[in-house]
């Protein structure tokens, strides 16, 4: 667990999965194949004991799907998304995670200033595209992104 001015930073637990499927669907964000079995991989920020931002991945290999960034609308601004980001690629390599995709309908710009590039879906590999969120979940209008794991 880490704490950056009075932010805590720390992976999700079990009993986290409530607040994270609130604060997705406060965002607009999928959250309802979340569940104690999912596969993704969540860390949480809290400010005074309140959920206020969450990331997750998906593992395949070397490579992961990052999903879900969300912070909620009263805490942004403060840079929660960045370390956020930055915690997860730590997260990611310390285990062997050489590289991200994503997708998305309302982020791009931000994904970009982060190193993100657009990719051609036909371009992504398999073990992603098979995964709910490119299969289901995301709209097929959505954009889809990959960047290296700093």
């Amino acid at each position: 667990m880490l704490t950056r001015l009075g932010l805590t930073f720390s992976v999700a637990a079990p009993e986290d999965l409530g607040a994270i499927r609130e604060l997705l669907d406060q965002c607009g964000l999928p959250s309802y194949d979340l569940s104690p079995a999912h596969r993704a991989d969540f860390l949480t920020c809290r400010r005074a004991g309140r959920l206020v931002g969450t990331v997750g991945w998906e593992r395949a290999g070397q490579i992961a799907l990052l999903r879900s960034l969300a912070v909620s609308s009263d805490h942004r601004g403060q840079g929660i998304a960045r370390d956020l980001w930055t915690r997860v690629c730590d997260r990611a390599r310390s285990v062997g995670i050489v590289r991200f995709y994503l997708l998305t309908t309302t982020a791009a710009a931000l994904f970009e200033r982060w190193g993100f590039a657009r990719v051609p879906r036909e371009d992504v590999p398999s073990p992603i595209r098979t995964t709910p969120e490119f299969t289901t979940l995301c709209p097929s209008s959505a954009v889809v992104m990959s960047a290296p794991v700093l």
